[in-house]
């Protein structure tokens, strides 16, 4: 947590950043002087003051994972590296779509993806739109392309036309709620603009922020805009792992079963407009799901 603290010294205040996080059983902090006023850009000296904490803290342990990472990639023969694609597809896809509402079970989503078999006591929408997510997951380990709203778009069309076609691929129009959550989304008017803010600032940090770290932004960015009148989180969460692939990291799944601290980080991050909240937490996720690489 990030919080502006005041000091005194007689008569005059003094104002310092101060973050204070846990390690083992013990409590830490840093800070950094401002001045004797707090400084117009203190949202970018923020950002600034954190990314210098999480590259003392994590990207250390983030590099020693893709090290690992690429070790294995480089001993794995293909055919067993092309069968842990498809589990982690099958897996990122059961999980994604779960997370929205999708009532097909790990069970059937596997048989779906892997064997053909679908499923005939649930709804053929959400059998649908794992398939197309399955596609669209392989479309983008495959993909050349840079980030863009013509990408993001293309892929938002193609994961909805055959179930939603009426929304498939197109900015909204009208005000959408999160269900359960205390965090209103952008006014359509709003849209554009901060899509516009979103590429300008992905191009000028892609190579500055650390990869893990971009990823954590890109997601929190995307969704908190919810350009779309459905699929904002599954969008959000392939721009992330097109993100992480890309940098030749090892992609993150976000299990339904840990959807609560999840939910918890991204609200959190929104109604406080405090990105630093997801962005630990997402880094901290993905060091939890990565350890095997560590070794």
């Amino acid at each position: 947590m990030v919080r502006i603290k005041k000091k005194l010294s007689g008569k005059q205040e003094y104002y310092y950043l101060e973050h204070a996080y846990r390690e083992g059983s013990k409590v830490k902090k840093k800070e950094l002087y401002l001045g004797k006023a707090i400084p117009k850009d203190i949202e970018e000296i923020k950002k600034n003051f954190l990314s210098g904490i999480y590259k003392e803290k994590f990207y250390k342990t983030l590099d020693i994972i893709k090290k690992g990472y690429s070790a294995d990639l480089r001993q794995i023969p293909e055919s067993v590296r092309e069968k842990e694609i498809l589990a982690f597809a099958i897996k990122f896809t059961y999980d994604t779509q779960r997370i929205e509402g999708s009532k097909l079970t790990l069970r059937e989503t596997a048989d779906l993806l892997g064997k053909g078999i679908t499923p005939t006591s649930k709804p053929a929408g959400d059998a649908e739109e794992a398939e197309a997510h399955k596609r669209l997951f392989y479309e983008m380990l495959g993909s050349k392309k840079e980030l863009s709203l013509q990408l993001i778009l293309e892929w938002h069309r193609k994961l909805f036309q055959a179930t939603k076609p009426d929304i498939a691929g197109i900015i909204r129009r009208h005000q959408v709620a999160v269900s359960g959550s205390k965090f209103m989304p952008p006014f359509p008017a709003e849209i554009y603009p901060l899509l516009r803010e979103f590429f300008k600032w992905y191009a000028g940090n892609r190579n500055k922020i650390h990869p893990v770290e971009l990823a954590a932004f890109v997601h929190l960015k995307f969704v908190t805009i919810h350009p779309f009148s459905d699929g904002n989180g599954r969008a959000s969460r392939l721009i992330m792992n097109f993100v992480l692939h890309k940098n030749n990291y090892p992609m993150l799944d976000i299990p339904y079963t840990g959807r609560n601290s999840y939910y918890n980080a991204l609200e959190r991050s929104q109604v406080k407009e405090r990105e630093e909240i997801f962005v630990s937490w997402f880094i901290k996720k993905y060091i939890k799901e990565n350890r095997k690489f560590l070794s």
